[in-house]
């Protein structure tokens, strides 16, 4: 299949471009550099020099194509405006063909629960409220095959969050400790890169149309458990300390709202419905084999 892919320079993109191609897929990458072009070219794919705020030239990209996957996003205060007008042309380009387009959310949206799946009500921080009309209105969409993935927290590949954790505060002393994200007894959703690039590939070549698919392995770990094991890697003998939720908050901003969130979810429906079985090691296992800098 001929694919469109945006973010393929990007931590979770990387992983889809690399499975993509994998298995047999052409991708043309998104790109917004000559130097990002290199990159995507080196991975075998095809770059094309665009800038997701530029609705005309993804049009036509999306037009020459046989499916697009959505996965870039600015990561600032221009997000929401530039992810819509990518979906906006994406789906405008793909409208009455029933070619797939797989978008991209979060699970942060649903906000905190013990048992979140995909009918779990939304309940998103003001980090990632923009992301929830954008999904419904690719689910909605007619003549196009839609769905949309709501990854967990992402690790593995020694890159995403585990590193802001890594990164935290130390105490003071002869025997410091890591400052958690918060109090610690919040649990994080989470999915291995890899896992998650499989399940984006999965939703591109069969997923229904309309379809929502929580991107979550079903292990979801404390926070203080994360912690504690990133803090072995660090040389700190797996010694933790609570973070006051206002010092958080003041330290990571609306970030730090969405990492307090107390999350459980399994991913079931799309091991039934796409057959996505994750694989690679727990978020606790990958950790034990990272080596994070002492120096973050």
């Amino acid at each position: 299949m001929r694919v469109l892919l945006t973010g393929g320079t990007g931590y979770v993109g990387a992983s889809v471009l690399d499975r993509l191609i994998a298995k047999g897929h052409q991708v043309t990458a998104v790109v917004r550099t000559a130097d990002k072009a290199a990159v995507v070219r080196n991975r075998g794919a095809e770059p094309a020099l665009a800038d997701l705020s530029d609705g005309t030239a993804l049009h036509a990209l999306a037009t020459a194509s046989e499916g697009v996957i959505h996965l870039a996003s600015p990561g600032d205060e221009t997000s929401a405006t530039a992810d819509k007008t990518a979906v906006t042309s994406f789906l405008g380009a793909l409208r009455g063909t029933d070619r797939p387009f797989v978008h991209t959310t979060g699970v942060w949206v649903h906000g905190s629960g013990s048992t979140i799946s995909e009918s779990t009500a939304m309940n998103a921080p003001r980090l990632t409220a923009w992301r929830v009309p954008l999904a419904e209105l690719v689910r909605r969409a007619e003549g196009v095959r839609t769905s949309v993935i709501a990854p967990a927290v992402v690790y593995g590949r020694g890159g995403g969050l585990l590193n802001l954790v890594a990164a935290g505060p130390r105490t003071a002393g002869n025997a410091p400790a890591l400052t958690m994200v918060g109090p610690g007894d919040q649990h994080w959703s989470t999915v291995h890169v890899d896992d998650l690039a499989e399940l984006y590939t999965l939703a591109l070549e069969k997923a229904p149309a309309g379809s929502y698919f929580l991107g979550a392995s079903g292990i979801n770990p404390t926070v203080r458990e994360i912690s504690e094991a990133v803090s072995r890697s660090l040389g700190l003998s797996g010694r933790v300390e609570p973070e006051p939720v206002v010092q958080t908050l003041d330290r990571l901003g609306l970030l730090g709202e969405a990492l307090l969130l107390d999350q459980e979810a399994t991913g079931d429906t799309a091991r039934r419905v796409l057959g996505w079985v994750p694989e690679r090691p727990s978020i606790l296992d990958d950790i034990a084999q990272t080596r994070f800098s002492a120096a973050l």
